[in-house]
């Protein structure tokens, strides 16, 4: 059974995610940029009260409001080793681990890169996933730990995905992403999807979710073929001013 979700955007550039069971209503945070905007939002729903926190790497825009929503509700907090140098943490997940959100399973891929230690969370029964800022449509993160190499690697592993595939990421980046992609693609075909793209925005309309189809035939990182093209791509994307 697919997992209800909730985009919302927070902070500067953030979205936050919250993600409900329906069989069971247990309803877990995709990382916690903003405790009190979190809440806001739950109450919102009528969802009830928080179960799970899954966060996906250490940074204090992921990390933030665990403390506090763990304060608040109780929740249990799930996560790579790394987000103890951050946020509080009460049970480590690693790669090929399953998390319980209900009766939804997901599993703990690692994708370092970003950071060593963020992981993705992937149901594939429910062709959907969670990918914190490993991907982003038509981006990817910046390295800030990680190596072109590792990088390369851990978006390939999500390249094994059904094109169908739900990607929810975790910033609203696209408008810039597009840009870059246009600098290293002319496909007419590219130029139609980044208008497209740009009319939601101008919309004020998220662009995300994304699909990995979608991103597999227009992301210039996922286009790079190998991790030599990979890494000049995000090096230039580092200092991309368009």
């Amino acid at each position: 059974m697919t997992l209800d979700v909730h985009l919302f955007p927070c902070l500067s550039d953030n979205y936050g995610l919250l993600v409900r069971d329906p069989a069971t209503s247990t309803v877990a945070a995709i990382d916690t940029p903003d405790a009190g905007r979190i809440l806001e939002e739950l109450e919102g729903l009528g969802w009830g009260g928080l179960n799970l926190i899954l966060n996906t790497h250490w940074h204090p825009d992921h990390t933030g409001g665990n403390a506090a929503l763990k304060a608040a509700t109780g929740c249990v907090i799930h996560g790579p080793e790394e987000v103890r140098r951050a946020a509080p943490l009460d049970h480590v997940i690693a790669d090929e681990d399953i998390v319980s959100v209900g009766q939804t399973r997901l599993r703990v891929i690692a994708t370092p890169g970003h950071t060593l230690g963020h992981v993705v969370l992937h149901d594939a029964e429910g062709r959907t996933a969670f990918v914190g800022d490993v991907l982003f449509t038509l981006g990817c993160g910046r390295l800030f730990e990680g190596t072109p190499d590792q990088m390369w690697a851990s978006l390939s592993a999500l390249m094994d995905w059904p094109d169908e595939t739900v990607i929810w990421c975790a910033h609203e980046y696209t408008a810039s992403n597009a840009r870059f992609a246009l600098s290293v693609d002319d496909r007419p075909e590219l130029r139609v999807h980044v208008e497209g793209l740009m009319r939601q925005i101008e919309a004020g309309q998220p662009t995300v979710p994304t699909t990995l189809g979608s991103e597999r035939r227009f992301n210039p990182f996922l286009t790079a073929g190998d991790a030599a093209t990979f890494a000049e791509r995000r090096a230039a994307k580092d200092r991309f001013r368009g």
